[in-house]
């Protein structure tokens, strides 16, 4: 099984390449940040009064997601992951809870991902919405900040540039294929390929 991490600036593009991606076969998590804003927002907590509370609730939800694939998955996507959630702490201004740097510890020890992780690059723009209130100035921030602690934990980065939906996931599905020596149908991978 190969688990992949999809991760970026919050409005890249991240969530419809996944959709493109899971509509190609692959099997895909959601990202669990966006579902816990959701929720604290119908629960009517609109503002962050614990930070800690929220970030250990996004970690533990990612968690449970990750625990639910099935072997039968052979490469998964994911959206974000506990580094992303480290990178949010740091963003916040707020300590590492012991939860979250157990989780981090964990998955580069275990090796629970690919050491390659896929980073969608800004589009030069934000669109505001419920959960993603972000100015485009502090998404660069944050941008600079995930590949920073990616990188600093042993992570290779390959870059997914802004441009058309289907040149972004033709990128990525080209990049699996020579990580993992074939094609989607099983064939080996040709000489052609747009990243050798």
């Amino acid at each position: 099984m190969s688990r992949y991490i999809l991760t970026g600036t919050p409005g890249a593009g991240k969530t419809a390449i996944l959709r493109q991606l899971e509509l190609n076969g692959y099997a895909v998590v959601e990202e669990a940040a966006t579902d816990v804003i959701a929720l604290e927002h119908a629960l009517g907590n609109d503002k962050l009064s614990d930070p800690s509370a929220f970030i250990d609730k996004i970690i533990t939800l990612q968690g449970r997601r990750q625990a639910g694939m099935r072997p039968a998955d052979l490469t998964i996507f994911f959206d974000r992951s506990p580094v992303c959630t480290l990178a949010l702490s740091h963003y916040l201004g707020v300590a590492p809870s012991r939860l979250l740097i157990d989780n981090v510890e964990r998955i580069v020890a275990a090796g629970t991902y690919e050491r390659t992780v896929f980073f969608v690059q800004n589009q030069g723009f934000i669109h505001a919405t419920a959960a993603r209130r972000i100015s485009f100035e502090d998404s660069l921030i944050f941008e600079r900040l995930h590949e920073r602690i990616y990188g600093d934990l042993g992570f290779q980065i390959i870059e997914v540039p802004a441009g058309p939906l289907p040149d972004r996931v033709t990128l990525i599905q080209q990049a699996i294929e020579r990580l993992e020596g074939h094609s989607r149908d099983g064939g080996p991978i040709g000489e052609g390929s747009a990243l050798t």
